[in-house]
């Protein structure tokens, strides 16, 4: 059965997390600005458009972004501040359709096809985005629209920054042909050069590819990236799409053996994500600790340990995640060393959901020490409260 044309809009905010510290900070503005969590094993997280000619992108190692451009102004992440802003952001995008499926804090599909009649069509309401998003946050984003997520995807990339493209049904397959490879979704830089080595550099290439001899090549994955290669996406925009976990972690400047650093990385990592369930409303039942060890096992590559539990109750409490984290950390710690540390929070729920705090009296007391202090964060800013902690 043929699926019913659709509109599909993939708004990008454009190098987000710089460009809202450029926004904040004039005089960062026109300058190349890396946001990163910094030390010589940190990784960049945005680039600014200033910095990207100079080859620095996302996920690089810092080290390699210093040396392509010594000049840049670093930046540490206020990941609370970039998620307080993408609210009215996402506000926004609601104002066109309730067909809202957010994919990070800066990027969105959104299923407009009941939507093109109110506003006067695609491009109107492309156009009438961005505009709304400047207004309200005075940040710009790439809008790409087409039939299917991943054209609408594909053609948001190809405008940016800052631009609007529009990639009807019918021009469809003549937009992706010519683009290189790497421009389908998954697609990285190690893939890309795997693809080109047989032959395969354009999507127009994948696409013509024998079905067969592309499954050889490339296994499960060969399939999968021809009907991307063709247009082919039957995927529907779900705004019932629910983050599944919350997670924060480390890599440390140096390898660690167990002790007071480890131990305090683990509980602040615990509390940052206790911070973002609460502002969520959300609370998780499944606490997970991971480690990467210090041995690699090739380039770039080493071993990664998890462990994980389960508790009784939904909570959004940080000292009780921690408490949870590290008695898992107290089973593995011995003889190892790591260069990496991370608490993650699944098994998520609506907070309401839970009744602990309805009924135990050192949750309830614990709920009011929580508001107070995201109250206090909220006002003065990350980090400036903390909890007293034995070592």
């Amino acid at each position: 059965m043929q699926t019913a044309a659709r509109t599909i809009v993939h708004a990008d905010m454009d190098a987000y997390y710089a460009a809202v510290e450029q926004r904040d900070r004039p005089e960062l503005r026109g300058r190349p600005v890396i946001v990163s969590g910094g030390g010589p094993r940190g990784v960049v997280l945005t680039a600014s458009y200033e910095a990207r000619p100079f080859g620095v992108h996302s996920a690089m190692p810092a080290v390699e972004a210093r040396r392509l451009c010594p000049d840049a102004v670093w930046v540490a992440p206020r990941m609370r501040h970039y998620a307080a802003l993408a609210r009215p952001i996402r506000a926004v995008f609601a104002e066109f359709t309730p067909l809202v499926e957010p994919l990070s804090l800066d990027e969105a599909f959104l299923d407009v096809t009941a939507s093109l009649t109110l506003f006067g069509g695609a491009r109107a309401i492309g156009e009438r985005l961005r505009g709304r998003v400047r207004e309200e946050v005075d940040l710009a984003v790439s809008v790409g629209i087409g039939p299917t997520k991943t054209i609408a995807k594909i053609a948001s990339g190809v405008c940016k920054p800052d631009g609007l493209l529009e990639v009807p049904a019918a021009d469809a397959d003549a937009f992706l042909r010519p683009l290189p490879v790497g421009a389908l979704w998954g697609v990285g830089p190690r893939a890309q050069a795997s693809l080109s080595r047989l032959g395969l550099d354009t999507v127009g290439a994948v696409a013509d590819a024998d079905p067969a001899w592309l499954e050889r090549q490339l296994g499960r994955f060969g399939p999968a990236l021809r009907r991307m290669a063709r247009g082919l996406d039957e995927r529907a925009v779900d705004p019932a799409r629910e983050r599944k976990s919350y997670g924060e972690e480390e890599t440390f400047t140096r390898d660690l053996r167990d002790g007071p650093e480890v131990r305090r990385t683990i509980a602040a990592h615990a509390e940052a994500v206790a911070r973002r369930l609460r502002a969520d409303g959300r609370r998780g039942r499944t606490v997970t600790l991971k480690i990467k060890l210090h041995q690699p096992i090739g380039p770039g590559k080493y071993p990664v340990l998890t462990r994980r539990t389960s508790l009784p109750e939904a909570v959004d409490d940080g000292p009780l995640i921690a408490a949870t984290a590290l008695a898992l950390w107290e089973g593995v710690k011995d003889g190892i060393q790591i260069r990496l540390a991370g608490v993650a929070v699944s098994g998520i729920e609506d907070a309401g959901a839970g009744q602990m705090s309805l009924f135990d009296g050192e949750a309830r007391k614990r709920q009011a020490l929580n508001q107070a202090l995201d109250k206090l964060e909220s006002r003065f800013g990350q980090g400036a409260v903390r909890r007293g902690r034995r070592e």
